[in-house]
């Protein structure tokens, strides 16, 4: 019960999903091996992902040619598998050549081929026989060619948007094909697998959700049922996070909604435009942006909140809106990727992605539902997320599948005696 697992960057404030879910697998008795090529130490403020950082081991630490030089006796022993994956690492990086972000030509692919016969190097110093990569961007492209250098098995999990902006690019139909098997988070990113993936392949795509650590949610504050509706939004200030249409509809409603109040925690590099934006529209009392917060902060600002909203143009199926709904806090969201498979009309409001109006008006209905049906909503919505996302419960179904990609008997079974 030993596997890899394989990030990019790891750990990172906006990745505690996979910490979680490499905890719950490790309470369930397996041991997890972290590897990462990079860290952002830098970045970290919360003690557990620092303490993370401390038990990954970052390959390009030490810079690529210290890599070249302990990963290339590796793959000089083993000629056929070297030469196998590097032909795949040739043709992946045609494919990439042009592409998205983070896909690169084949030079790129070349150092991808290095990592990955790095990887596969520590995989058999360190006796773990499977690598399980999150995203299917590079950090995969280098699990598969660290399988075929070194014989081992490999599965991946997708989150979106990025991996579906360039499906090409990033070889989704390849990965797919040569995993053991690959996993999406929700349905719908399961459906664009399968777009890309060849129909042979449709039945080694498994939906995992991403979790939540139930017993972290205390029983939520009550909401304030006096002064000002709160609204909160959290995420990147980023293009695809929709925060200047957000900013748009609060003006909207500026006139018939006086006592609304919106809180946006985050930062990046839409920011300065945000802050042109709320100055323009005179909305410097009405809108508050805090920068990047804590998970105590974050919780705090919930608590504080009537609801979150949601304004994505692009999405995979966002831990905040998980977290708001654990806080018992209801959602006003845009209706793609995910999203409504969580939303529902008892926990929330969908709006089409990109419709100022349409949040505005979703804000309007907001207001006008009493404190005592928000709260019921919240409880709802607190009720379904605390069902279909357990980290417990997710992780145990990713422990299945590493079972049956690596032969292990099923959990409970006497190994003897199902070999007859």
């Amino acid at each position: 019960m030993k596997l890899a697992y394989l990030v990019n960057s790891y750990p990172l404030p906006s990745q505690t999903f996979i910490r979680r879910e490499i905890h719950a697998l490790e309470r369930m008795g397996w041991q997890v091996h972290r590897f990462a090529m990079r860290s952002a130490h830098a970045a970290l403020v919360e003690a557990a992902d620092i303490a993370e950082d401390s038990r990954t081991e970052h390959l390009l630490e030490h810079g690529l040619f210290r890599l070249i030089r302990s990963a290339m006796p590796f793959a000089l022993r083993r000629p056929g598998a070297a030469w196998r994956s590097l032909r795949l690492a040739l043709k992946c990086g045609a494919n990439g050549a042009g592409g998205a972000p983070g896909t690169g030509g084949r030079l790129r692919h070349l150092v991808y081929w290095i990592e990955g016969a790095e990887v596969a190097r520590r995989c058999h110093l360190a006796r773990l026989p499977h690598i399980h990569a999150h995203f299917g961007t590079n950090s995969t492209t280098v699990a598969m060619l660290a399988a075929e250098i070194g014989g081992l098995g490999f599965s991946f999990t997708t989150h979106g948007p990025e991996e579906f902006d360039a499906p090409r690019a990033h070889n989704l139909g390849e990965k797919a094909a040569r995993a053991d098997f690959s996993v999406a988070i929700s349905s719908f990113g399961r459906s664009q697998l399968c777009r890309w993936a060849g129909v042979q392949d449709w039945p080694t795509i498994e939906v995992v959700h991403c979790g939540i650590e139930t017993w972290r949610f205390p029983e939520p504050a009550p909401m304030r049922d006096t002064g000002p509706r709160r609204l909160v939004a959290i995420g990147r200030m980023s293009e695809q996070k929709g925060f200047p249409l957000l900013i748009e509809a609060m003006t909207r409603v500026k006139t018939d909604l006086p006592d609304l109040r919106l809180t946006l925690i985050g930062e990046g590099e839409l920011r300065p435009m945000i802050e042109s934006q709320i100055r323009a529209a005179g909305l410097e009392d009405r809108i508050t942006l805090t920068g990047w917060l804590d998970e105590a902060g974050v919780r705090d600002e919930l608590a504080r909140a009537h609801a979150l909203v949601l304004p994505s143009f692009a999405e995979g199926l966002p831990m905040v809106l998980m977290e708001a709904f654990a806080a018992g806090r209801p959602a006003i969201a845009s209706a793609i990727a995910g999203i409504p498979e969580l939303v529902t009309p008892g926990t929330g409001w969908l709006v089409p992605a990109g419709d100022a109006d349409a949040l505005a008006d979703a804000m309007r209905g907001f207001a006008a539902v009493p404190v005592g049906v928000l709260a019921r909503m919240g409880r709802e919505a607190r009720a379904d997320v605390f069902a279909r996302h357990d980290i417990n419960i997710e992780a145990a179904k990713l422990a299945r599948h590493f079972r049956a990609a690596m032969r292990l008997p099923a959990e409970g079974q006497d190994p003897v005696s199902d070999h007859g």
